[in-house]
């Protein structure tokens, strides 16, 4: 099935994010050529916590630092917790210093 496939890809780009380091759906999106479909990338984020090896959704934000996503881990809390555990500093739901903190897969993955 095609979106199985892209949700594999997606999963596969996610699983590539440092520790410490945050992306958005949108560069996923555009990383996988397919610019104007981040709300499948968010789809796939939220079928992620079921996937294995492990899939580190918590470091995929929107375009601007915010957790949106965050309505879909265990608790509403969870997806700030797991980022502060790995020294992100989360104030009212957005990542703070997000433009230093962000990782573009389009730049850190060029071939």
């Amino acid at each position: 099935m095609v979106l199985d496939s892209f949700f594999s890809q997606v999963y596969a780009v996610v699983r590539l994010i440092p520790k410490g380091r945050v992306t958005s759906y949108g560069a996923i999106a555009k990383y996988l050529g397919t610019a104007r479909s981040s709300r499948m990338v968010g789809w796939a984020m939220n079928g992620a916590h079921q996937v294995k090896p492990k899939v580190p959704a918590h470091r995929v934000v929107n375009r601007v630092g915010m957790l949106t996503g965050k309505h879909h881990f265990a608790t509403p809390t969870q997806m700030k917790e797991l980022l502060e555990k790995e020294g992100i500093k989360v104030v009212k739901d957005q990542v703070r210093d997000f433009k230093q903190l962000f990782w573009d897969p389009a730049t850190e993955l060029a071939l």
